[in-house]
């Protein structure tokens, strides 16, 4: 039956072989591609392939006995080479009616539509040529590859056509679509600028997946299940999102749609083909090269945080569905440098703002900046103007804003202006970039921020304090390190980190050994290798852990400290000096009683006490309107006082323990004296208490 078959299909294929086989000549084949016997035909010759191949040994055989243009004397391997022959002419007429089919369709359409040197316009893409033209020959097409398709596991031969198809199409289709995705790109742009472009060209690129996936299971998809998904989609009514052009709409039971639909979600998986996959990728490619060059000259934080959250927005939609998953991966590749930009720009902006930072006069014109008679330059221009953080005060910008609205923004916006600029700097930005960068690359610039925003708020501290005193300067150190601390509680990050650094220290010696060492082994392949042992020994790596919130932390509390210290000796200065004397005089070595002392001389102790008292109220006055105008809010300044109270309370406490060590009759003391100072102590406890109690009930 086999040899008959070789010898019978040899004239319907075109294939004659003359001088017993020594000669193969080919002409015109008889069988036609299109008739309902071709695939019969492929398939006797198929089996007789693989019969001659089992009798003759296969193809390692044949290639030992001068391959398949040798004859053979053997009549299974003459015949096996025969119908391998008959294989290969069989598969060349699929070849021509495939792939010669694709190459002449995609130059007619180029030649019609003058390709690719004339564009075509986005919104008329899918009903031109390029589309309808190969939609006419993907049904023929399909069926010549389905049976293809069917044969892959009987030859490699099979496997190598349907790849020359595939490459054939996708290289067609990429030529015909190519320019025109570049023009429609730089269109938009052109158009609506970077950020608009982004979302338009996004939806454009999703949609045209869709309908190269479609047209693409046209030629290699599995019909049958197409067609059994159609019915079901047909039955059911589903509900399919078609997108045209730069716009989205739902259209609802259209036979179209559904048709669409079925073939984009069949479930052969088809669209997954690696070639058709890189095909669909160099076309998302042209949204790449348009935003990538747009990123290199955009310098703005505002509009490359809208960039990265508009394209991920459309990334997520393009991960839907599977189709569309080559504009999805070009999309990320996008994000990933529009990321690397931000960053950047990120980077430079707290490097210039607040590393480099060189305050003016202006900038540290406390307390002038908080009473408003600062003649600092309004920066309501450099305030966040993208996404609303908790750093900006938000602009109400509604056309029925009342008065008192505006004039609570207005208060917003001068109490952000009073900030220092690094802080505002440093609070802006993060703002900006916490939700469009990665966790960890947000967190070590946030690490880095607050350190040098911390260093540039002690060192600005120290200018107020030249300027307007230490009051002012502990003021100002708290307010903005409460303030730095608050705001960036939502970001909700740890601030820490491990820093490595390469230590050297030891190189020079371990050079000096190394030179010394008169029996080097550098070519041994083990530890005592003298090159590893001069790495090891004079290269060290060192660790230290960075903890910028606890860095953070003990700032605030060194300048709570120090703002209670120094506004304890503001308020009851001569008091403390009264109680530190004492102790001296007590703590001395040999040197007597206390009461031989001369601060312990009644008029002089009076004195102490009666001054303080008389001072404390004007002090006392100026302390609160210091707090109240750098701390807004009440129960903070109540907290900070606090430690004070407590501290002039043992001051106090002292001073009465060693008043009533004194005796009376030596140095003026007496009973009606030392009455008369007790009861001045406890006037300036008591003036103290009330006004804490004033502070905390604002």
């Amino acid at each position: 039956k086999h040899y008959d078959a070789v010898d019978r299909i040899g004239i319907l294929v075109g294939v004659l072989f003359k001088d017993g086989g020594r000669t193969v000549v080919r002409g015109l084949a008889k069988l036609k591609v299109d008739n309902d016997d071709f695939a019969e035909v492929l398939g006797k010759i198929d089996d007789a392939v693989d019969f001659f191949g089992n009798e003759c040994g296969g193809k390692e055989v044949l290639e030992l006995h001068g391959g398949k243009d040798a004859q053979h004397s053997s009549g299974s391997l003459e015949y096996y080479r025969r119908a391998i022959v008959l294989q290969e002419a069989t598969l060349f007429l699929i070849q021509e009616a495939v792939v010669d089919r694709i190459k002449q369709t995609s130059s007619d359409v180029q030649a019609v539509l003058k390709l690719p040197r004339v564009p075509i316009a986005a919104d008329k893409l899918e009903a031109s040529l390029v589309y309808t033209r190969f939609h006419g020959i993907s049904s023929r097409s399909n069926m010549l590859l389905t049976i293809v398709r069917k044969r892959l596991h009987r030859s490699e031969s099979y496997g190598e056509l349907l790849t020359l198809c595939r490459n054939t199409y996708c290289g067609a289709r990429e030529t015909l679509l190519r320019n025109t995705v570049r023009a429609h790109m730089d269109k938009l742009k052109d158009q609506h600028g970077l950020v608009g472009m982004t979302r338009l060209a996004s939806v454009f690129l999703i949609r045209l997946c869709t309908v190269e996936t479609a047209l693409y299971l046209d030629f290699f998809g599995d019909s049958q299940k197409r067609q059994k998904s159609t019915s079901e989609n047909q039955d059911g009514g589903e509900a399919v999102v078609m997108m045209r052009g730069d716009t989205k709409k739902k259209t609802a039971n259209a036979p179209a749609a559904a048709t669409l639909a079925s073939q984009v979600m069949s479930e052969d998986g088809t669209y997954h083909d690696a070639e058709f996959q890189s095909h669909l990728s160099a076309l998302c490619s042209a949204l790449h090269r348009t935003v990538r060059r747009g990123l290199v000259s955009v310098a703005d934080l505002d509009t490359l945080c809208q960039i990265v959250s508009v394209l991920r927005e459309e990334r997520g939609l393009a991960n839907n569905s599977p189709t569309t998953m080559a504009a999805a991966r070009a999309i990320s590749t996008i994000i990933e440098d529009a990321q690397e930009r931000l960053i950047f720009c990120a980077n430079a902006a707290l490097n210039k703002e607040v590393t480099r930072f060189r305050p003016t006069p202006s900038d540290l014109d406390y307390p002038a900046k908080l009473l408003g008679t600062s003649t600092t330059t309004p920066v309501g221009g450099t305030a966040n103007t993208g996404n609303p953080s908790p750093t900006t005060p938000p602009v109400n910008a509604s056309s029925e804003s009342s008065g008192a609205s505006n004039d609570a923004v207005q208060a917003q916006l001068r109490v952000y202006e009073a900030w220092f600029p690094p802080m505002r700097s440093v609070l802006r930005v993060l703002s900006k970039i916490f939700r469009v960068v990665e966790p960890r690359v947000f967190e070590d610039i946030a690490l880095q921020s607050v350190q040098s925003c911390t260093k540039s708020l002690k060192e600005g501290s120290a200018v107020v304090l030249q300027k307007a005193g230490v009051i002012h300067a502990d003021l100002f150190l708290v307010k903005h390190l409460l303030i730095l601390r608050e705001q960036l509680s939502p970001f909700d990050i740890q601030l820490r980190a491990v820093e490595r650094q390469l230590d050297f220290s030891e190189a020079g010696k371990a050079v000096t050994r190394f030179l010394a060492n008169r029996n080097r082994r550098l070519f041994s392949m083990s530890n005592e290798n003298a090159l590893v042992t001069l790495l090891r020994e004079g290269v060290s790596v060192q660790e230290s852990s960075v903890d910028s919130k606890r860095d953070l932390e003990d700032a605030l509390r060194s300048a709570c400290n120090d703002f209670i210290e120094h506004t304890s000796t503001t308020v009851a200065g001569s008091v403390f000096e009264f109680v530190e004397h004492c102790k001296q005089g007590s703590s001395a070595v040999g040197g007597g009683s206390l009461k031989d002392k001369p601060c312990m001389e009644g008029e002089y102790v009076k004195a102490v006490f009666t001054y303080t008292l008389d001072q404390l109220p004007e002090k006392l006055s100026e302390v609160t309107q210091q707090m109240s105008l750098y701390l807004e809010n009440p129960a903070t300044q109540s907290i900070l006082l606090k430690p004070v109270i407590r501290k002039i309370s043992r001051a106090m406490e002292d001073a009465r323990r060693f008043i009533g060590e004194s005796v009376n009759g030596e140095h003026s003391w007496n009973t009606e004296l030392r009455a008369e100072v007790l009861k001045t102590m406890h006037d300036i406890e008591s003036s103290v208490k009330n006004a804490a109690l004033k502070l905390s009930s604002r």
